[in-house]
Order: C-alpha cells, then sequence, then structure tokens
C-alpha cells in the first residue's frame, strides 16, 4: 500500500462520533494503476493457476464456453503451464523473487505517489493486477478501508481494447458491487493519441536509439495482438494502435518504411489482426534488412512479451535468417519520461476532485 500519510490520520472525524458508531475513515482520493497480471512464481501450478484465471475471462476469450472449456481444461492447461513458466523463468527478477511487471508495476506507483505529493496528505495510490495478485479487489477494499471516497482507476493500457482495458473495469465494477459503502470511481480513457504520450515515445525511443553502436535500416513498431474478429465486432484497439504508431511517425519525422507496425503473442489458430510482427521480422532478414529495431508502445512496462518473446524469440528469428544487428527497446516503464505520461494523465483525470 502506498500513501503519504497514515489512514488513521483521516479517521479523527470518528472522535466526534456517537458511542458505539462504527469507526471509519474517510475524506481519501485514491489512485489505482492496474495492469495485466502476474503469476507468483514459475513453477507448473502457479502458472497453471495464472493461465487458467486468465484464460477462463470471457473477455479474452469469446469462444463459445461449450468449445472453449475442454480445450483449455484437457488441453491448455495441461501443456502451457511448463513452456509459459520457462519463459518467465528466463526474465525472472531473482533478486525479488517476482517478474519484472511486478517489479516495474510496483515502482510506478510510488514513484507517482511522491509525484502526487503537492495534492496533500489525503492522497493515496496503490497498485493491482488484474490477473494475479495483488488482486483489484483485495486492492480496492484496502483503499476503501483507509478512507478512500472517490478512486480513479487507472487501467495501464494507452489502446482500448475489450480484453484489456474493458476487463480491467469489469473486476473492479464486479468488487463494488459486494461494498456496501461504495466510493465514487472514475476510470481512464484510452490515451493513444495524447501529446504527452507520443512525445515519451519519441524521446525515449530517440535517446535509446542514439546510444546503440548501430542505426537500425527499419524500426517496428509491435503491438500485443488481437483476434481479427474482436476487430470485426468492433473493438477500436487495432485503429488506436493504427493512430498510436501514425503520431509517432510523424513526431519522429520518419516515413512509413522506417517505422511500421505489427502484432505479436497470437494465440491459436484462429487469424488475429496482421501483419505478425515474427513473420515480418523473419521477411526483412530475407530482404537483405540487417539491422533491426522493435519498440512496443502498446506496452507500458516491460514484461515476458517484450523481455523473451521480442528481446529473445524474435532476435533469434532475424538472426537466424542472415540478420546481424538487433535492438530491443525497453518500454516507458518507470524511466522518467513514463512517468511523465502517467502523472499527466492522473492530474488530468483528477479534475474536479483535487
Amino acid at each position: 500500500m502506498l500513501q503519504t500519510r497514515s489512514p488513521a490520520s483521516f479517521a479523527g472525524t470518528a472522535r466526534a462520533f456517537p458511542a458505539g458508531h462504527p469507526r471509519v475513515a474517510s475524506g481519501r482520493i485514491g489512485v489505482l494503476l492496474v495492469n495485466l497480471g502476474t503469476p507468483d512464481a514459475t513453477d507448473y501450478w502457479s502458472m497453471r493457476r495464472y493461465l487458467k484465471e486468465f484464460l477462463s475471462d470471457r473477455r479474452v476469450i469469446e469462444t463459445p464456453r461449450l468449445v472453449w472449456w475442454p480445450i483449455l481444461n484437457l488441453i491448455v492447461l495441461t501443456k502451457r503451464p511448463k513452456s509459459s513458466g520457462e519463459a518467465y523463468d528466463l526474465i525472472w527478477n531473482r533478486e525479488k523473487n517476482e517478474s519484472p511487471l511486478r517489479t516495474i508495476t510496483r515502482s510506478q506507483a510510488e514513484l507517482l505517489a511522491g509525484r502526487l505529493a503537492d495534492l496533500g496528505p489525503s492522497m493515496m495510490v496503490d497498485w493491482a493486477m488484474r490477473y494475479g495478485n495483488p488482486s483489484i479487489a483485495s486492492v480496492l477494499e484496502r483503499m476503501v478501508q483507509a478512507g478512500c471516497e472517490r478512486i480513479l482507476i487507472y487501467p495501464l493500457y494507452p489502446q482500448y481494447s475489450a480484453a484489456t482495458t474493458a476487463t480491467v473495469n469489469d473486476k473492479a465494477f464486479e468488487a463494488l458491487m459486494k461494498m456496501r459503502w461504495q466510493p465514487a470511481v472514475r476510470t481512464v480513457p484510452a490515451y493513444h493519441d495524447d501529446p504527452a504520450y507520443i512525445d515519451a515515445l519519441a524521446v525515449s525511443l530517440q535517446t535509446h536509439l542514439d546510444a546503440l553502436p548501430f542505426e537500425p535500416e527499419v524500426v517496428i513498431a509491435s503491438y500485443h495482438g488481437l483476434p481479427r474478429s474482436y476487430f470485426e465486432k468492433g473493438d477500436p484497439y487495432h485503429c488506436h494502435c493504427a493512430k498510436t504508431t501514425r503520431l509517432l511517425r510523424e513526431r519522429l519525422g520518419w516515413d512509413e518504411e522506417r517505422l511500421i507496425m505489427t502484432f505479436q503473442s497470437r494465440f491459436g489458430r484462429e487469424e488475429w489482426l496482421q501483419p505478425y510482427t515474427d513473420e515480418t521480422v523473419k521477411r526483412l532478414a530475407r530482404e537483405g534488412i540487417r539491422r533491426l529495431a522493435v519498440v512496443t508502445p502498446g506496452f507500458v512496462a516491460d514484461c515476458v512479451e517484450t523481455l523473451e518473446e521480442i528481446a529473445g524469440q524474435n532476435r533469434e528469428f532475424f538472426e537466424q535468417e542472415g540478420g546481424q544487428h538487433f535492438a530491443a527497446i525497453p518500454c516507458l516503464n518507470d524511466s522518467a519520461e513514463g512517468m511523465d505520461v502517467i502523472e499527466t494523465v492522473v492530474r488530468r483525470e483528477l479534475a474536479g476532485w483535487v
């Protein structure tokens, strides 16, 4: 829990309550940062619990339950925990014994709390995961107990999708349904085209490119994939990714051949948004591109998809096809640029509350 003062400081009005009145804390405003999720460990059963929660979400897998349930329980949850655990093990934070996503999200919350200190001691910042721990419900309950009467929920996804942003909001509202005294709640909208976000991406990307010992011939902006059928049903995710890429390209003064958009991390046999990152990386190498960089604008924090899939797997794909120099550009993470974006969005969305 992150806060600028003990919650007991905001329960002082309880002294004026009549004898026997329940002790309550009130008068606080909270900000809850929420990222996708993380397993608690890399062993088979920890990975199985995490994957079951994730892949049981109807927002993530829209296949009818009668079809999906046997596949999930008899095939996916039998085989995938081992391979996923091995991938996580490659990027695991040994010092803290946790995934990088948990480490970075915690740091983002701590830094944001410091940046909002000027708003007064009634501000509280905390963090949660949609899948895994700490859960959204447990942190919301903690914030309410600490006296938060108004809470800004911040799904850490610049581009909106029902499979990401919406499922965070679903889980938060589900937790509110069980509360007798609900706080007032706001949710952060997509900020895929926010000037602060585009500027931060541009500065971070250029800074990392300048530090490389080579100049990439092409830079790929790789976003997490989504089944094409979700797009056809009206999900705006593809359009948000395309706009982010276009604005970043314009901000850097590059053309469409210098910065291209792709989608990674597809799952199952269904067609997903294209072009696919792995196939594009291989194709570019076969076509003679020898120097390549990949940036992942849709990820607010580095995780298994960026550290293992991009920096590991796709580097190998590129080199196997003849590529010579490959760079995986870090996410904004808890850098100054990344925190500038989060702070800008939070202060804007808190307007009228503070």
